[in-house]
């Protein structure tokens, strides 16, 4: 692992042996307890890293909520109005665009480290929201879009994998749902200028051209950003993790931060023995023919996959179109409700993830999901639409109220629940594959949001609302179910710890297992220290 490093041997200095793999060898009981740092309290300098990555969850946020807007005032800005089909290009090739820059950022993450990609996403983002605002054609505006795509995808890929690799073990949930909240206040604040906006002539290329200044917001924070400990390490470069780490961790004595990166150096030397001399192609095969990383990434990607196919996404994308469908004068005023919402309950899902665990955040909350998408689809059935989704009468029955309630519920379970744990998974994946196995995540993500994007006002016209919903409302149902056989509960574990959790099939009953002996163990600990007090 590189040359040993030799601090001086002063108590207030950070003394970082050389690890060998023979000094490596010692039982799973002992490796545990070099990281005995993970049980001291951590200090402000994770949150705040953790808060200023978050900020790339702002160019998700905000691309995903102003195309509502900008969508309902385009107009023909672009030469003519756009028909269904169009506007669904000019939303799902965003989409498309940052299926590619998440696989580009997934290939490259481990060569150049995690802040290099969010660099280049948000250099991405600002070029594509600058054509967006310059453009007069739906070709320009596509291009724009696409762009936009390669750097959304790109930070998305990216930052919650940042986020998990500096989070301490027991506040992880907590840290990546730093950028879940980016993403729901990107989509709060984009509907706040769609609606502020809305009056102003050609007001839709300021809100396009707005989009830049989170990238450029971030670009200036990650400076002062450490690249991750795993990553300094994996780079040989263990005197600037033994840092990282003391920052990270400042009530962890020097003795704690030197075992720290011993624990950490077994687990990347191991990882990089099995990535050397392999290339791209090998690794990724290994996330399939490794039953354990497969598994893995079958939760992982399938709760991703559920997130987006179960409607979420075509609700914030067409916000505005639908709420203008069942008669709202002002239908991005209403969305902002939506978003709203989503906002507040992923605060909630913030607060709760690492106290009551994902798994059980999941079970509570998706079927709440399915019950009111088939309450909507059962409103719209009194919602007098033609095929070609338009109103047949401009008076705002109480179905449509109905539709808002249901909307509005449904955005409070998915936000609470599965909308921010899906992206918890990356810590899923053992360190040889993780970037890999977060790249494919992310491809899950926007190769269903692809789908969604691009057939939701389509499929709207060929099988009505009420089926359009009630198919929504099947996929969240099946979904709750799959959560209950396959998705294991890893809160408080660390992520070296967590890799043997799909030795054991898909270890719902073997992290249950870990949970209570870590409880176990947790007790112990503070009577023995109660005791000795």
């Amino acid at each position: 692992m590189g040359e040993p490093f030799h601090a001086d041997s002063k108590d207030d200095t950070l003394h970082v042996e050389s690890v060998t793999p023979s000094s490596l060898s010692s039982p799973t009981e002992e490796l545990d307890e070099l990281d005995s740092i993970e049980r001291t309290q951590s200090g402000k300098f994770a949150w705040l890293v953790s808060i200023t990555a978050g900020v790339g969850g702002l160019l998700f946020g905000y691309d995903t909520g102003i195309i509502s807007a900008v969508l309902v005032y385009l107009g023909e800005d672009l030469g003519k109005v756009l028909t269904s089909q169009e506007k669904e290009l000019v939303t799902s090739i965003t989409s498309g665009g940052a299926f590619i820059g998440a696989i580009a950022a997934g290939l490259t993450a481990d060569r150049f480290g995690r802040k290099g990609a969010i660099y280049m996403g948000c250099t991405l983002f600002i070029i594509g929201a600058v054509l967006q605002a310059c453009s007069y054609s739906i070709a320009q505006m596509t291009v724009g879009r696409l762009v936009v795509g390669f750097g959304v995808g790109s930070a998305a890929m990216i930052v919650p994998l940042y986020i998990a690799e500096v989070a301490p073990a027991k506040y992880r949930g907590r840290m990546i749902g730093l950028d879940n909240m980016s993403i729901t206040g990107g989509q709060l604040i984009s509907y706040g200028i769609g609606a502020a906006l809305a009056k102003v002539p050609h007001g839709w290329r300021a809100m396009v051209g707005l989009g830049a200044v989170p990238a450029i917001l971030l670009m200036g924070l990650l400076p002062f950003c450490p690249e991750s400990p795993r990553q300094l390490i994996y780079h040989n470069k263990p005197e600037a993790a033994a840092s990282v780490i003391a920052r990270i961790f400042p009530e962890g004595t020097p003795e704690q931060v030197q075992q720290k990166v011993q624990h950490i150096t077994h687990h990347v030397m191991a990882a990089k023995s099995l990535q050397e001399g392999k290339g791209h192609t090998w690794l990724i095969k290994q996330l399939y023919v490794v039953p354990a990383n497969l598994r893995a990434l079958i939760a992982a990607c399938g709760l991703m996959a559920i997130s987006q196919l179960g409607g979420f996404n075509s609700l914030m994308y067409y916000s505005s179109t639908l709420f203008a469908l069942v008669g709202f004068s002002n239908p991005v005023a209403v969305g902002t409700i939506i978003a709203g919402t989503n906002f507040i309950f992923t605060w909630v899902n913030l607060m709760l993830v690492d106290r009551i665990g994902r798994r059980r955040i999941l079970l509570c909350t998706m079927w709440g999901m399915a019950l009111f998408l088939v309450l909507a689809a059962v409103a719209f059935h009194w919602i007098p639409i033609n095929h070609d989704l338009t109103l047949k009468s401009t008076k705002i029955g109480w179905p449509a109220y109905v539709v808002l309630v249901c909307m509005i519920f449904y955005v409070a379970f998915y936000s609470s629940g599965m909308g921010n744990t899906a992206w918890l998974s990356s810590e899923f994946f053992p360190m040889e594959v993780r970037a890999y196995g977060t790249m494919m995540l992310t491809c899950s993500c926007w190769g269903s949001n692809i789908i969604v994007a691009s057939t939701f006002l389509t499929q709207m016209e060929n099988t009505t609302p009420s089926g359009a919903f009630g198919f929504y409302a099947a996929i969240c149902f099946f979904g709750w179910i799959a959560v209950y056989f396959c998705y294991p509960e890893v809160k408080g574990m660390t992520l070296e710890d967590i890799r043997e959790v799909f030795n054991h099939g898909f270890g719902v009953k073997y992290a249950r297992k870990l949970q209570k002996e870590a409880k176990l163990r947790n007790k112990s600990q503070r009577e023995r220290i109660g005791a000795s007090a």
